[in-house]
């Protein structure tokens, strides 16, 4: 599976951004797809995960109520950024989970994308 994500940038605080990440390859019959981001000097972190169907969603104490995480097709999500903060800085990564038993956790993901940089300027 490969995932490309797209839509990172420069954003004053208060902004607002739209990430998207598209599938390709091998496809299963079934995943999650999932947001992470790693900012200088930390550990990736979770931001954001919806079900295969798109009927569940999961997002990080830090971005509730600010982003909102939707899947449009099986292979495609967005990740849709308001009120941005200069703390949400980071690299934006898209990922896969096979199985959702840990889609919090980057050790439950299987598949990484590169990542998307977003900068948020204070």
């Amino acid at each position: 599976v490969q995932l490309q994500a797209s839509g990172g940038g420069l954003v004053q605080a208060g902004g607002s951004l739209r990430l998207s990440c598209a599938a390709s390859g091998r496809t299963f019959s079934r995943y999650t797809m999932g947001w992470f981001r790693q900012a200088p000097g930390k550990e990736r972190e979770f931001v954001a995960a919806v079900s295969w169907g798109g009927s569940t969603t999961y997002y990080a104490d830090s971005v509730k109520g600010r982003f909102t995480i939707a899947r449009d097709s099986a292979k495609t999500t967005y990740l849709r950024m308001n009120s941005l903060k200069p703390e949400d800085t980071a690299v934006y990564y898209c990922a896969v989970a096979l199985s959702d038993t840990d889609v919090l956790s980057v050790h439950g993901m299987d598949y990484w994308g590169k990542g998307t940089l977003v900068t948020v300027s204070s």
